[in-house]
């Protein structure tokens, strides 16, 4: 009977998949010298539209890379993907000065972002993705930043409940929309 929890437990950490954006080394001078810590940003995400991002700090990398995929696990975020690949719509973020943008893609595309951000995409599962960071490089901001553009996130179906109409007649006025443009090309 003890067994089964630990199984449980198991399969739900395979669940996920984590990836070390950033490791920082800060150092406190002390008396005898120098004490270094470690401050790590981690990702996590079930590649199927669930991503996280966590903060750990602690004297040793592996203690902080442990704490950060912990507060990431516990801060997850749904996001609506398009046919389980890209985006709906082009979305921006912000935090701090750190400024995003978001792009869907066509299939085939792949992604096409920098590295905080690609560490994002590739947990989420998205595969066909157009991102620009314009501002900070710093990796916190930049991780944020897309956090809060994916937050803004709206699928067809949330937006139809919203407008309370059906989302046939939704997608109808965006093939109308794509025709209209094309016509105009």
């Amino acid at each position: 009977m003890a067994r089964e929890p630990r199984d449980r437990r198991e399969r739900e950490e395979s669940e996920f998949i984590d990836k070390l954006v950033h490791i920082n080394r800060v150092a406190k001078v002390v008396k005898g010298g120098r004490r270094f810590g470690f401050a790590a940003l981690v990702v996590v995400g079930d590649e199927k539209g669930r991503v996280g991002f966590g903060h750990g700090k602690a004297r040793e990398v592996p203690e902080a890379i442990r704490k950060a995929t912990d507060a990431a696990k516990r801060g997850l975020i749904r996001v609506p993907l398009r046919e389980g690949r890209t985006l709906h719509h082009d979305v921006a973020g912000r935090h701090g000065a750190g400024r995003v943008f978001l792009r869907a893609a066509p299939p085939g595309t792949g992604i096409i972002a920098g590295g905080p951000m690609r560490a994002v995409f590739e947990t989420l599962g998205m595969q066909d993705v157009v991102a620009k960071s314009l501002g900070s490089s710093n990796p916190y901001n930049m991780v944020r930043a897309t956090f809060d553009a994916l937050k803004h996130q709206d699928s067809p179906r949330s937006v139809a409940a919203r407008r309370n109409i059906k989302v046939s007649t939704l997608q109808a006025r965006r093939r109308d929309v794509a025709e209209g443009e094309q016509a105009a090309d």
